[in-house]
């Protein structure tokens, strides 16, 4: 017989080193929301079809309602918490708002999850792969064109921006 006693799991969360009490059958999903009180990803399917609880694992979005916590420790994991820097809207985020990417916003946190991490990894991906990226996160209330719009400009302020630092201030 399984045992089902709680262990103490240590995660490193949006940079910092969290502690929760879990199970050996406790997900990811289930420690980040209510072991650590941090609900931005959401429990939607609880069978990793829908997207809506992706959180990146050293730069990979993955599908935390099925997977384990005890496998997460050591790793670095960031959650739609830990997006925004210093009170400020990270760029992708601000797009969303512009271009009107979401809509109830419950599978917002997944979708920017996964298009966060692939801008991460390719700042200036094409509309093929940002469609890639974001095959796993279902959305039931656009027709996912805003939100692909939305990822586009902000790799397109982002290619802006590296451009501007990489010239420097005008003289």
């Amino acid at each position: 017989m399984e045992s089902t006693s709680a262990t103490i799991c240590r995660l490193r969360v949006n940079g910092d080193i969290r502690e929760c009490a879990v199970t050996p059958n406790t997900t990811l999903l289930e420690a980040l929301r209510y072991g650590l009180g941090l609900i931005g990803s959401k429990q939607g399917c609880d069978k990793g079809d829908c997207g809506a609880c992706t959180v990146v694992v050293d730069g990979e979005a993955i599908l935390s309602c099925i997977s384990l916590a005890l496998a997460f420790e050591g790793r670095e994991i960031t959650t739609i918490e830990g997006v925004a820097r210093d009170g400020t809207p990270d760029p992708l985020q601000d797009a969303f708002d512009v271009t009107g990417g979401a809509q109830c916003g419950f599978c917002t946190p997944g979708i920017l999850m996964s298009a966060w991490a692939l801008l991460q990894k390719n700042p200036s991906p094409t509309r093929a792969e940002i469609a890639h990226a974001l095959s796993g996160n279902l959305c039931r209330c656009t027709g996912y064109t805003k939100i692909f719009e939305a990822v586009e400009l902000a790799a397109a302020r982002s290619g802006e921006e590296a451009a501007a630092a990489a010239v420097g201030p005008e003289p």
